[in-house]
């Protein structure tokens, strides 16, 4: 067992930064089971604590592939195939232009980027991405892609794509299926461009893992919790997180 946690450790992390990095993995894909959305944005934000943000968004995006590729596959059947293809293509260019962007900020502007999405996902009017022609909808998918290279999150903005869809289960598939494209992605973009993948190998296999676990329990651990009080709790600590996050990269400025 001491072997299996040492193993997780990764560059600038000690051991129970790594456990605690599991289990918040773990918490956030229940999080992001029940509600549909929220998790990923609390993950990368709690992790730009602990690491530069250039190596937090290509670790991030890994493991949310793990969480978001469990996710589809539990609902296949929901998926809404006619949004797919143009908006993979556009996903695809997106990663190489956001990539490109994302390699060249500093740190400290990184972390600022991060903290501003977070309060714009948590407080401001929900955006209306508009687009189901092959051109709009490609377009969307360059425009999400992009954004979530630089800033780690890009699910709130291909959320909105899918706003119209009547069926909660579909908004939830096709999302997650959306989102799993746009993570591979990203992790291949940035391994394009030089990320160093296998020093994080092991943590991002046990935090898909614990994501895995975490998806599966979610309903069962927070069916109980009223929605209305945890959104606000959950808003709360975002923002503090993320005020926390602009702290840090006035400072690094």
């Amino acid at each position: 067992m001491l072997d299996f946690l040492a193993s997780v450790v990764a560059p600038g992390l000690d051991i129970y930064s790594a456990i605690f990095l599991i289990a918040l993995s773990a918490i956030t894909s229940a999080v992001t089971a029940t509600f549909g959305l929220g998790g990923g944005s609390l993950l990368i934000a709690v992790m730009s604590l602990m690491l530069p943000a250039a190596i937090v968004v290509p670790v991030h995006g890994a493991v949310q592939l793990g969480s978001n590729g469990g996710r589809a596959f539990l609902r296949r059947a929901f998926i809404q195939w006619q949004f797919v293809g143009w908006f993979v293509l556009g996903s695809a260019i997106g990663a190489l232009l956001g990539g490109r962007i994302a390699t060249l900020l500093p740190d400290a502007w990184f972390k600022g980027a991060i903290a501003i999405f977070i309060l714009y996902s948590v407080w401001a009017p929900k955006a209306k991405i508009s687009g189901r022609g092959a051109f709009s909808t490609t377009l969307a998918g360059t425009f999400t892609s992009a954004v979530g290279m630089v800033v780690g999150v890009s699910g709130p903005l291909v959320i909105s794509f899918l706003r119209n869809l009547k069926d909660r289960r579909e908004i939830v598939g096709t999302h997650a299926f959306l989102m799993t494209n746009q993570n591979l992605f990203k992790f291949l973009a940035f391994t394009l461009f030089g990320f160093a993948v296998w020093d994080f190998a092991p943590l991002i296999l046990a935090m898909i893992i614990s994501g895995f676990i975490g998806t599966y329990f979610g309903g069962l651990l927070l069916d109980k919790v009223p929605e209305k009080v945890f959104r606000v709790v959950f808003r709360l600590i975002l923002t503090i997180v993320a005020l926390d996050l602009a702290r840090r990269a006035f400072l690094g400025l």
